[in-house]
């Protein structure tokens, strides 16, 4: 796991400039989901002039369902890859809604049609509360639905040209038709990172095994597993859920866990048809699926819940930002290439984390330094502090592909930003409401959204929201 943050990220934020030195900048945001669409009511409230780019025909990004899934199960081909969401249909959140929601946008149950007043909601609120805020915040007046940034690249002077062109063009012409060029000063990337699939290929004989593949990106519901044995990859929160739902129709589910206990290994407490494994040690090409633990299953479908690659085809940035082995790099605080700042900056990038309220501390730093109101250290500065960050995390042995996984930190990265912008870190009752949340999961992995004993945590938040909401 990643280690502490460095020293050099604990020292205290340079001055604010004068007022008087404000600039306005032209920014181009690439992506109206949760981080896109937070960025440009930060971006304005600052002043700038934004335009949003988004593929989609609503914003919403990754919480937009579609039912439909890729027609390459695997997803791994980019020309038929035009699903964008990775939602399977019974998703809830596996965190609280006062815990989810932007600072001052409190996740509030509201009354209305379709609305799911549940405190872990299921996907279709968590899209409502982002067409929410879109709505009060007037975001909508500056996304560009259905438009696909083709370019986004360093040009003279230091601007960025943007090329787009409508989303549903035609994959097989080669052509520029239709493309359209505009120059911006600056760049924010907002474009996710659950679309690109990630597969295990490296397990002997995976690559001639006759039976269906299929990554967690496209799956929908339980009904196509219906009385089929399922090996399953994967131990993260998708493949606990998707492992429970296939569970409910399948004849057996089998379910590879690189980080479980040897004591863990079996069948699964609770459940007649689920068992836990250790790694594959080989797949054949008469079915069966043979486990390091020494068991032997004949499966009909492997089903990938192995996560994501970092994948920006649209980026032209000179060789200044590159993804090496899931690391997008080099990046100053995750955001900031050190050559490109503040022109081109990432919102979102690390993951096991509260993202909203991340977000929303990005995205005020990104925008404060593009108008001047906040200093960022010197190019050869970031770049020794990203040094060192990267140092660290080969010191400690952590993957370079655990580059941006924030699950120790996430809350000093935070706060660390807030001091950056001179602003209050994230309230105390978040932060404990967060372990509660991942520690009765753990105690009540079948009903933790459904029970709970934090009640004290949730009119805590209840008491702070009502200084944001009339």
């Amino acid at each position: 796991m990643p280690p502490p943050i460095n020293s050099i990220l604990r020292q205290p934020p340079p001055p604010l400039p004068l007022m008087s030195s404000l600039t306005t900048r032209h920014v181009a945001v690439i992506g109206a989901g949760a981080a896109g669409l937070i960025a440009a009511r930060e971006l304005r409230r600052e002043g700038h002039h934004v335009v949003v780019f988004e593929r989609g025909k609503q914003v919403g990004g990754t919480w937009v369902y579609t039912p439909e899934s890729e027609s390459d199960p695997l997803g791994v081909d980019p020309k038929r890859r035009v699903v964008h969401s990775s939602l399977y249909d019974s998703l809830r959140t596996n965190l609280p809604r006062e815990c989810m929601g932007v600072r001052d946008y409190p996740f509030e149950r509201r009354e209305g049609k379709d609305r799911d007043p549940r405190r872990f909601p299921g996907h279709r609120e968590v899209l409502m509360y982002l067409q929410d805020f879109a709505a009060d915040f007037g975001i909508g007046e500056v996304v560009r639905l259905q438009t696909e940034v083709v370019i986004a690249g360093l040009v003279e002077e230091g601007k960025w040209r943007v090329r787009s062109r409508p989303s549903n063009y035609n994959r097989m012409r080669s052509d520029d038709c239709d493309c359209v060029d505009e120059i911006y000063d600056a760049v924010v990337v907002c474009s996710g990172h659950y679309v690109q699939p990630r597969i295990a290929d490296n397990i002997p004989g995976i690559t001639a095994w006759r039976g269906k593949q299929m990554h967690s990106h496209n799956y929908r519901t339980p009904e196509p597993f219906q009385d089929q044995v399922i090996v399953l990859i994967g131990g993260a929160a998708s493949a606990v859920d998707i492992s429970r739902d296939i569970a409910t129709v399948a004849k057996e589910v089998h379910i590879v866990d690189r980080s479980l206990n040897k004591n863990a290994i079996g069948k699964l407490p609770g459940h007649d048809n689920m068992w836990l494994h250790s790694m594959i040690d080989s797949v054949h090409q008469d079915g069966r699926v043979v486990f390091k633990d020494g068991d032997t299953v004949g499966a009909e479908i492997i089903v990938h819940c192995t996560g994501y690659k970092y994948d920006f085809p649209f980026l032209e940035t000179n060789g200044e930002v590159s993804v090496d082995d899931n690391r997008v790099g080099p990046l100053y605080k995750h955001i900031f290439p050190p050559a490109l700042a503040p022109w081109l900056s990432f919102v979102g990038l690390p993951w096991k984390v509260v993202p909203f309220p991340m977000f929303e501390l990005q995205t005020k730093w990104i925008a404060g330094a593009l108008s001047n109101r906040l200093a960022l250290p010197s190019k050869e500065e970031m770049t020794q502090d990203t040094k060192a960050f990267y140092s660290s995390l080969e010191a400690s042995g952590t993957p370079k592909r655990y580059t941006h996984n924030m699950a120790n930190y996430q809350w000093d990265y935070d706060n660390w930003i807030a001091d950056q912008c001179g602003i209050p870190g994230i309230e105390e009752w978040r932060v404990e409401m967060y372990k509660f949340a991942s520690k009765n999961k753990r105690l009540r992995p079948e009903s933790y959204r459904d029970e709970w004993d934090d009640d004290e945590l949730v009119l805590e938040a209840q008491r702070d929201f009502s200084k944001y909401l009339n």
